[in-house]
């Protein structure tokens, strides 16, 4: 009697609990969970949009203006200690903010089990792009190494072969020697060609693809600010983007100011760059009425670009920003310089993983 009147009572506490976990999947999984705060959050879209746009344009200009100011110089030691401000940011972003947001996004209980809870896809989309940004740093270094080279043989073999006046045998003697001579003389030189050669590809490369992570994280994070139509979501993620976007700029913009791209390029990189999340913004404003976030074709398009971006960007701020500068010969002979490097990077990895409090 006493154990039928125990499984009375388990019954009707399963039969009591039941409902309120489906009914509560159900609406969330329906958009009908998000919390409307009292106000108008356009107001605060339109705020966002402002500070955003501010934020970004500052950053991502002043490592650009180290062309008038001795501050912002790339030779400057205090440029060193920025840059890996920057990269801590960058890095705490793709681990802290954007891949932890991936896994949740491919696990939400919105989508199906089959396939998406039973494969850690967000861990192998990162991975997968980490591995394609490697290709493609590998693969366009040495395609404009050799386009370079191939142009510049080109126009050694031209200037050899300029007439010289005298009989066939003995000009082809004095060519081919010559030619060696030459060919010598340019040996001589070459560590120091390619290597500025090299340097100035390498940057080139890294900005595009350092920036190409950030807008597409940029544009994901824009539309869900401007699709939200909760305050107490918009309120907090104002100030953690401006901060986010002020720092990545510079983290770009120094890439940007090392690469000494022509300057319509570098308005174009820039100007990409600052527009990218207000514009994501304005998007979301627009299709905030038919926008269902926790839609499976939100949810699966949000993850899988949220998963490569923060491969992207791990990959871009260990190997391109930190592994360049922590092992460049001018740090490893300054300790005080590497010390201030190191802090720099905690303080940068610190403060934006403190952000994600809020965002």
């Amino acid at each position: 009697m006493a154990n039928l009147r125990k499984m009375i009572m388990l019954s009707s506490l399963i039969l009591v609990l039941i409902p309120p976990t489906v009914s509560g999947d159900y609406t969330a999984c329906h958009g009908q969970t998000e919390h409307h705060s009292k106000g108008d959050p356009l107001k605060f879209k339109l705020a966002a949009i402002a500070a955003v746009l501010i934020a970004g344009a500052i950053g991502v200009t002043l490592p650009l203006l180290g062309r008038r100011f001795k501050l912002f110089l790339p030779e400057n030691n205090i440029f060193f200690m920025i840059k890996a401000f920057a990269a801590g940011v960058i890095l705490a972003t793709g681990f802290i903010h954007i891949l932890p947001d991936a896994f949740a996004t491919l696990t939400s209980p919105c989508l199906s089990q089959n396939p998406w809870g039973k494969f850690p896809f967000a861990g192998f989309v990162a991975m997968v792009a980490s591995i394609g940004t490697l290709m493609v740093d590998t693969i366009a270094t040495t395609f404009y190494k050799n386009l370079h080279f191939k142009n510049s043989k080109q126009v050694k073999m031209d200037d050899d072969e300029a007439p010289g006046g005298e009989d066939d045998e003995h000009a082809g003697h004095v060519h081919v020697h010559t030619h060696a001579t030459h060919g010598h003389a340019h040996g001589a030189h070459i560590p120091t060609d390619e290597t500025s050669l090299s340097d100035s590809v390498r940057q080139r490369i890294i900005s595009q693809v350092l920036e190409l992570g950030i807008v597409v994280h940029s544009v994901i994070i824009g539309v869900s600010l401007g699709a939200s139509k909760s305050i107490d979501t918009i309120k907090p993620l104002i100030f953690a983007l401006s901060f986010h976007q002020f720092f990545e700029g510079m983290g770009l913009g120094g890439c940007i100011s090392e690469a000494k791209f022509k300057s319509m390029t570098t308005t174009v990189m820039t100007l990409f760059f600052s527009l990218t999340t207000p514009v994501g913004i304005g998007v979301g404003i627009g299709i905030s009425s038919v926008y269902k976030e926790n839609s499976s074709s939100a949810l699966i398009v949000e993850g899988i670009f949220n998963s490569a971006s923060s491969g992207i960007l791990i990959y871009m701020a260990l190997v391109d920003l930190l592994a360049a500068d922590f092992m460049n010969p001018r740090m490893q002979a300054n300790a005080r310089l590497q010390l201030g490097a190191h802090v720099s990077l905690l303080l940068g990895a610190g403060c934006m993983s403190f952000l994600a409090k809020w965002a």
